[in-house]
């Protein structure tokens, strides 16, 4: 069975950092595509960042770039998203998605074939 779970959400104060990562069972990574979405209460899931198959070309949103970080893990079959200078608005559900249809990266969350259930970020002093 084809699994992806994250870990390392939780509660951090404004101008922290915490790091996620993306783990799948049952398949290796290095084929598909890595996406990073999250989703606020009440509001819709917002593209994050992408890296494609072989992590050379990472890519992201706006509202992150220059604060998070996308990295491929071959050894550990991981995805990992550093995120830093958290403010109260990153607070959200983070989910990670693999695309094997569109190994080079993808913003959008149609495009991604497997999810994990998402780790919950708490942004707050």
């Amino acid at each position: 069975q084809l699994q992806l779970v994250e870990s390392g959400g939780g509660l951090v104060q404004p101008g922290g950092s915490l790091r996620l990562s993306c783990a799948a069972s049952g398949f290796t990574l290095d084929y598909y595509a890595i996406g990073w979405f999250r989703q606020a209460p009440g509001q819709e899931r917002e593209f994050l960042a992408t890296i494609n198959w072989s992590g050379s070309y990472p890519f992201y949103a706006d509202s992150v770039r220059g604060r998070f970080t996308i990295s491929r893990d071959g050894a550990e079959n991981t995805v990992s998203l550093q995120m830093n200078s958290l403010k109260p608005d990153d607070a959200a559900v983070y989910s990670c998605a693999a695309s094997k249809s569109t190994r080079y990266g993808a913003t959008l969350a149609l495009s991604y074939e497997y999810w994990g259930p998402g780790t919950q970020v708490t942004v707050s002093s």
